[in-house]
């Protein structure tokens, strides 16, 4: 599209899933970076369109929406040491690595987990930086940058460390920040960056770390904050056996109670991972509309567990996906973990309760509600026109037959075309305007100088 008033028809899709259940298989128009219309089988537009895409050889869905990452941690994937360990130890294993992260690793880093994503059809991202070591002070801002270089939706969240090891957390003391530091830069960035109302590029997000890794006091003061700035709450809770051990420990509570006792049991949080919960737990997170992103892939590689996405969904509280970090799922590849979420699920609860459709709906609708947006995830009149499109003429799709199943089933890596707001930012294969090749270069440069430095 040269215009995002143009109004273009993306015609006869080979197979289309919108979140609706409208008929579109005949397409959708696009204008004014929204979606116009959509086009029952057999049907033409209403009125005149200025682009004719052919789209007969596309499965069509609406851009992914990935509610959960560590962007820094693309230069961490396949680390040996840590390969076998689960949480705690991988952690205590990686947060030296870390903590030499300097601003140009950071850009590196970013700009490869969001292009990785980009090419996987997803469109918006959120993601959970947390570490700000002496030099990194203005993370989020590096992050900002390249976000609007690509062209992409994020919700950057401004997440903290403040209980170390001294002080009976896990974190080394030089990857804590003070309290007042926390949420002066909070405020900081809310201020700067934070966009509202439909079609934001940019939101900001507040998320301290992790019950073993921040104060009781700054978790407070947080919900505090983000309530008197409207923005949402974001944090890890319930990922592992552990964790649930260190919140008996340390705050003599559960951590849905504790969750409750610090003021984040409320529909302006959403939770990454989300396993370790009973029966009465999710029915309090139900009922508080606090929402879930399920990593399943990370989940597997760290054996934490298996999250309960459908009891969760039926208490209502929303269920979106999520990669997580490089270092714990090694991609950030946003199809491949809808096709994960599936199989895994199904594990749990049976072939039958897990559709195709319905892992595509946690990755679209499902994480837009997560993220508190209204404005992505379903192909529909006046929605944001954030679509991917993926071709099935590869080997491995041979003999498919059911054009939306065969992404997941048959195992779709990349998108052959992706849209943010009604412009194009993938194009056969290929992402608009950045150079893969000097990325992989200087990323995996930077991987190495990062692990010399540290190790």
């Amino acid at each position: 599209m040269s215009q995002r008033n143009d109004r273009v028809w993306v015609k006869n899709p080979l197979g289309i899933f919108t979140g609706t259940d409208a008929d579109a298989t005949g397409g959708l128009v696009i204008a004014d970076g929204r979606i116009a219309e959509v086009v029952p089988g057999g049907g033409t537009p209403a009125g005149p369109v200025d682009e004719v895409i052919d789209a007969s050889r596309h499965v069509v869905i609406p851009g992914l929406v990935n509610t959960h990452h560590h962007f820094y941690k693309t230069l961490t994937r396949a680390w040996r040491p840590v390969v076998s360990a689960e949480l705690f130890p991988w952690l205590k294993g990686l947060y030296g690595v870390w903590a030499g992260l300097t601003p140009r690793d950071l850009e590196l880093a970013t700009t490869a987990a969001l292009a990785e994503l980009l090419l996987s059809g997803c469109t918006t991202a959120a993601d959970h930086h947390y570490l700000f070591p002496g030099g990194l002070e203005d993370a989020i801002d590096v992050q900002v940058d390249v976000v609007r270089g690509l062209g992409m939706r994020a919700t950057l969240t401004r997440g903290s460390m403040s209980l170390g090891e001294d002080d009976g957390g896990l974190p080394p003391q030089r990857t804590v920040q003070d309290a007042d530091v926390i949420l002066a830069d909070s405020e900081r960035l809310i201020g700067a960056y934070h966009e509202r109302g439909e079609g934001a590029f940019v939101q900001i997000g507040l998320a301290p770390c992790s019950p073993f890794s921040v104060t009781t006091g700054v978790m407070r003061d947080t919900a505090s904050l983000a309530e008197s700035l409207d923005v949402r709450l974001h944090t890890h809770l319930a990922e592992t056996l552990d964790e649930e051990d260190f919140c008996r420990e340390t705050f003599g509570l559960r951590t849905v109670d504790y969750l409750e006792s610090v003021g984040w049991l409320t529909d302006r949080t959403w939770l990454a991972h989300g396993i370790h919960f009973d029966d009465a737990e999710i029915a309090r997170l139900g009922a508080a509309g606090t929402a879930v992103s399920h990593c399943a892939t990370s989940n597997m590689r760290l054996a934490s567990g298996i999250a309960r996405a459908l009891e969760l969904e039926a208490a209502g509280a929303p269920v979106g996906l999520g990669v997580d970090g490089s270092a714990s799922n090694d991609g950030s590849n946003m199809i491949q973990e809808v096709r994960q979420a599936l199989y895994l699920q199904r594990l749990r609860y049976g072939a039958a309760a897990v559709t195709p459709e319905r892992a595509l709906g946690w990755a679209t609708a499902g994480s837009a509600r997560a993220l508190g947006r209204s404005d992505i995830g379903v192909l529909a009149p006046g929605m944001q026109a954030d679509l991917a499109m993926f071709t099935l003429d590869e080997l491995r799709f041979s003999g498919s037959h059911d054009p939306v199943a065969a992404l997941l089933l048959c195992g779709a890596e990349r998108a052959d075309r992706v849209m943010v707001g009604g412009r194009w930012r993938v194009l056969d294969g290929q992402i608009v305007g950045l150079d893969i090749p000097q990325l992989i270069a200087h990323h995996s440069e930077a991987a190495r100088n990062l692990l010399s430095r540290t190790t």
